[in-house]
């Protein structure tokens, strides 16, 4: 059965039905989807979940749909891992790696926002659904409308990864690059929805989509033994998942899921793009936009629709917020590849270069539990490193070719021009 009541405005409280809308027409403030909580305590049950499928749609109680899901059957139920090479280098007690990069079909956490929206689109009549998107999203706005049968148009900037752009067009959508950054794509695509009428996920139909980032939260909780982090380190874009997952274990609590220790919340930044984690270090709830100038470009988002709620979420919490430069990024996705065997997108990258900065600072204590938000794919961003790994040798196929390498390769010099090391005294 479904339990949602209907939409309501953030600010202001006014009620709406629900259809694709996400702004009120009283005070133009975000409207986000309403629950009745009373009719789930004592039907939502951990033995209610556990019964569905190993997908996001376990969850599909506590998600603003009213018929069967259209897409997202293989979606979700990621990885959650004990990071215990990672720990021994953090000098931490407690660290897991939440791995959405392993996130069925397109390899990001989008897959949970966007299954959810992709059903609420076709429930409510529409056969054209689209985005605005710095490339994981188009990737899975694309691939979860060609298995729904809609109609896709994903809007890019035009100076995306190759590897993202591809990631996109191999699902046939209709693909058109602006010239621009995200925040220029996301003011077209609020005209394109008012003109055409159509489903774009992230705008028109953004209370339903952000829901999805809730399963992110959920499955964290769930695998953890229903139990919650003290520690939640996630990256900031938009602004739509960290202030889900804080609502996802506010959900949990409330309905008697899991235990309440108090879980703190904290947002991830590049230094070239951070204008949620500025206002976070200047006590400010107001976001002043910028201008992005990162390799993380999946989260250079200068103007953050959600901003203001991630600071409220982190606020809250007793959370707080990190950047990190375009080198810290690389440093931590090559530390997370070597020590734990997942390669992240810059995204991941900022997160844990972050979370390192925050243990360091003694933000976040070493001897509790910490979650790491990984949150994409490294194969869609292989510019990001190509130029910092070292290239292989290439000798003639005999053995003594191969022993004149191993001996080489053990002086004190060639082990000193290796990789480098990341450790957590260069974060």
């Amino acid at each position: 059965m479904s339990y949602v009541l209907g939409l309501k405005c953030r600010e202001c409280g006014q009620h709406y039905p629900q259809k694709g809308v996400h702004v009120c027409e009283v005070c133009f403030g975000p409207l986000e989807v309403q629950y009745d909580y009373s009719a789930m305590r004592g039907r939502v049950t951990r033995q209610s979940i556990e019964s569905g499928g190993l997908n996001l749609w376990r969850y599909r109680d506590l998600l603003p749909i009213e018929g069967e899901p259209r897409t997202g059957l293989n979606s979700g139920f990621t990885p959650l891992r004990r990071a215990r090479n990672l720990e021994k280098i953090l000098g931490v007690k407690e660290l897991y790696v939440k791995d959405d990069s392993a996130n069925y079909p397109t390899w990001s956490y989008k897959e949970r926002v966007v299954s959810v929206a992709i059903t609420k689109a076709a429930e409510l009549g529409y056969d054209t659904v689209g985005c605005a998107s710095t490339g994981n999203l188009a990737n899975s706005v694309a691939a979860h409308a060609a298995m729904a049968g809609l109609k896709a148009f994903v809007m890019i900037p035009h100076d995306l990864e190759l590897g993202k752009v591809l990631g996109s067009l191999i699902f046939n959508p209709t693909m058109v690059r602006i010239q621009g950054n995200y925040d220029d794509v996301n003011r077209l695509c609020s005209e394109i929805a008012d003109k055409y009428k159509w489903a774009i996920v992230n705008v028109n139909l953004r209370p339903f989509y952000t829901e999805g980032a809730k399963t992110f939260g959920f499955e964290v909780a769930e695998q953890l033994g229903w139990k919650l982090p003290r520690h939640t380190v996630c990256p900031t874009a938009g602004g739509t998942i960290l202030p889900k997952i804080y609502k996802a274990y506010r959900e949990f609590i409330d309905l008697g899921l899991v235990e309440d220790n108090h879980p703190k919340i904290y947002s991830a930044q590049a230094a070239g793009c951070n204008p949620v984690v500025e206002a976070i270090h200047a006590g400010r709830d107001l976001i002043k936009p910028q201008k992005p100038k990162t390799i993380a470009k999946s989260i250079a988002i200068g103007n953050p629709a959600d901003g203001y709620y991630v600071v409220q979420a982190v606020k809250q919490s007793g959370g707080w917020g990190a950047d990190a430069t375009d080198q810290e990024i690389v440093d931590a996705i090559r530390l997370l590849a070597r020590t734990e065997g997942i390669w992240t997108e810059p995204a991941g990258g900022t997160t844990l270069a972050a979370t390192i900065k925050l243990i360091q600072s003694g933000r976040i204590p070493r001897d509790e539990s910490i979650c790491v938000c990984i949150t994409g794919n490294g194969l869609k961003t292989v510019e990001v490193v190509v130029d910092q790994l070292a290239q292989p040798p290439s000798i003639p196929a005999r053995l003594e070719a191969f022993d004149a390498y191993i001996h080489d390769s053990q002086t004190p010099a060639a082990a000193g021009a290796g990789n480098p090391v990341m450790t957590a005294g260069k974060a």
